[in-house]
């Protein structure tokens, strides 16, 4: 492991390895940038729900992203996290391990390059540290100790991102017609955060910090580091950067959703670029579902001029087909 992390080896190294080089097709030199096309912004703080809700529906429609302000989650709780997750990627290798592998079933987890069957050859240029965050606590005791003060932390963030991602799916099955508490429960029972670290990159024309997918979750809540413009979104055949906003989060549909919504909501593509001055840190906070909870188009959308779309399946197998087959894990649900 320690030999394989980005952080114990990149700033010996003037050139990309051959294994994190991408193909030519996807490397993000050869892409077309989006110019008439901005990630919309929603105040979720005013007033007018009807209106919040609307903003919420069209950018959930026509992107399958927005970005929140005022959304409610303390600025010192965000400052805490990404500090703690700053000074985690920066112990000694040794630390990192230990702190990270205390769970046996290896929920709790810290990896580098990319997951799943699918991958290919090329690595992506990120470490990243996993693990679960249920409301229970369980799991916490997998949780690192070090540095000091983690477990606190990221348990305040955590509780937060909760909260902030009941609301806005509750204002999302409103403008559905769904009950507001429909992602309630199984929906939701399995959070998981996750600390992405993308350290300088020598040749980022070469690179990948994530590659080209959709989130197979219910919702994620990115917290995006400060003036360093990295993440992108596909629409209509070109790339949108998604500008980092001071104290906001950006949001995106997972699959999961998409399919809920029996098509009406995207699931939208994004990758992640590298750059070659500076490292770049991430919290996201995925909401998802136990993997025995059955996904399928909610009933309450499904009519006989709105026939579904999807199958139905456990959020398992959807998560197995997405280890699988990867960015091409879609077509499995769809109906003929």
């Amino acid at each position: 492991m320690a030999s394989k992390l980005l952080s114990t080896w990149y700033d010996h190294s003037s050139v990309v390895p051959s294994s994190y080089v991408q193909p030519p097709e996807r490397r993000p030199g050869n892409a077309v940038l989006a110019s008439n096309y901005e990630i919309p912004v929603i105040d979720i703080g005013g007033q007018d729900r009807d209106d919040i809700i609307r903003n919420i529906i069209k950018s959930s429609e026509e992107y399958g992203f927005f970005q929140v302000i005022n959304h409610g989650v303390p600025k010192e709780v965000v400052n805490n996290a990404l500090r703690i997750f700053k000074e985690f990627h920066a112990m000694p290798i040794d630390e990192k391990i230990r702190e990270s592998s205390k769970d046996p079933h290896g929920s709790c987890k810290l990896y580098t390059g990319n997951v799943g069957k699918w991958a290919d050859a090329a690595l992506y240029w990120k470490d990243t540290l996993q693990h679960p965050c249920p409301p229970s606590g369980e799991f916490m005791e997998f949780w690192p100790e070090k540095p000091e003060g983690y477990r606190k932390a990221i348990g305040k963030y955590t509780k937060e991102l909760r909260a902030l991602g009941f609301k806005i799916l509750e204002l999302i099955s409103d403008g559905l017609g769904l009950d507001p508490k429909y992602f309630h429960g199984d929906h939701s029972a399995s959070p998981v955060v996750i600390s992405h670290l993308y350290p300088p990159c020598p040749e980022p024309s070469l690179t990948l910090g994530a590659s080209r997918h959709k989130d197979p979750n219910v919702l994620t809540i990115l917290h995006q580091q400060a003036e360093i413009t990295a993440l992108q979104v596909f629409k209509d055949g070109a790339w949108i950067p998604v500008e980092p906003i001071p104290d906001a989060f950006v949001i995106n549909m997972g699959f999961m959703l998409q399919i809920i919504s029996n098509g009406r909501l995207v699931a939208s593509e994004h990758r992640v670029i590298t750059n070659a001055n500076t490292g770049r840190h991430t919290i996201a906070y995925f909401i998802s579902p136990a993997k025995e909870t059955v996904i399928g188009p909610a009933k309450p959308l499904l009519s006989a001029t709105s026939p579904p779309k999807y199958g139905t399946m456990t959020f398992g197998e959807l998560w197995g087909n997405f280890l699988d087959k990867g960015p091409t894990f879609e077509a499995q649900f769809r109906l003929p």
